[in-house]
């Protein structure tokens, strides 16, 4: 039998006295299975079961490895960074209390490591030449950040090489919380409410920082294309 057979819960039956939860859609019976299965998973760890971390482990490493790279811009700070996550989560599960979603926990301390990351980065003011995304490919900054004038000339576009370092030092300008927000929302596609969960914050401080984080870019790469 397989980690995955080991762990998969039988189907949740309905008590057929509540009506209301007959008419149930079926997605949402779906999230609470998946989530009544995750808390198992959780409690086993919590027990010392390595396979039942290991299950945790392989429905979120992807995530959090896209994440890194992502912001580090690095193949192999990316690679240790995702371990140094797992490590903390595994060391430290035994406080995991269920207030929040596995998903938020493990986001929480990979986005803390991120920070820390971005901020020692920042301070020896190291430059990189080209921002990767998940698959490391350079990200195409303008396609998500617009602007009214970025189109408006093309005999005078910038070839990629100066593209991808004028986007790099837009993204550098920003703190590392701005640009921390800016991945989360338009990379990983979270929603506000989640990313301030995540950094341990409100949605409206998310909110805010999004919108600062946007704006200075947009002015900057509009700069750069005026």
């Amino acid at each position: 039998m397989s980690a995955a057979d080991a762990f998969r819960l039988p189907s949740i039956a309905l008590p057929a006295s509540r009506a209301s939860a007959k008419a149930a859609p079926a997605q949402t019976l779906a999230d609470e299975a998946s989530r009544a299965a995750e808390i198992m998973l959780i409690r086993e760890a919590q027990a010392g079961s390595r396979a039942a971390f290991d299950a945790l482990v392989r429905q979120y490493d992807q995530a959090i490895l896209r994440l890194a790279l992502r912001l580090t811009g690095s193949e192999q700070d990316a690679q240790d960074i995702h371990q140094e996550a797992f490590l903390k989560a595994y060391r430290y599960l035994g406080n995991f209390r269920f207030e929040c979603s596995f998903y938020t926990w493990i986001y929480r301390i990979a986005t803390n490591l991120c920070l820390d990351h971005l901020r020692r980065r920042k301070s020896r003011r190291e430059e990189q030449a080209v921002v990767l995304d998940g698959r490391g490919e350079e990200l195409d900054l303008l396609g998500n950040v617009s602007d009214d004038r970025s189109g408006a000339n093309p005999a005078r576009e910038l070839d990629r090489k100066v593209l991808g370092e004028k986007i790099q030092e837009a993204l550098g300008r920003l703190t590392p919380r701005e640009r921390m927000v800016f991945e989360l929302k338009h990379y990983q596609g979270l929603k506000l409410r989640a990313i301030g969960e995540m950094l341990q914050t409100t949605e409206e401080t998310a909110k805010n920082t999004l919108f600062r984080a946007t704006r200075k870019l947009r002015l900057q790469l509009a700069e750069m294309h005026g």
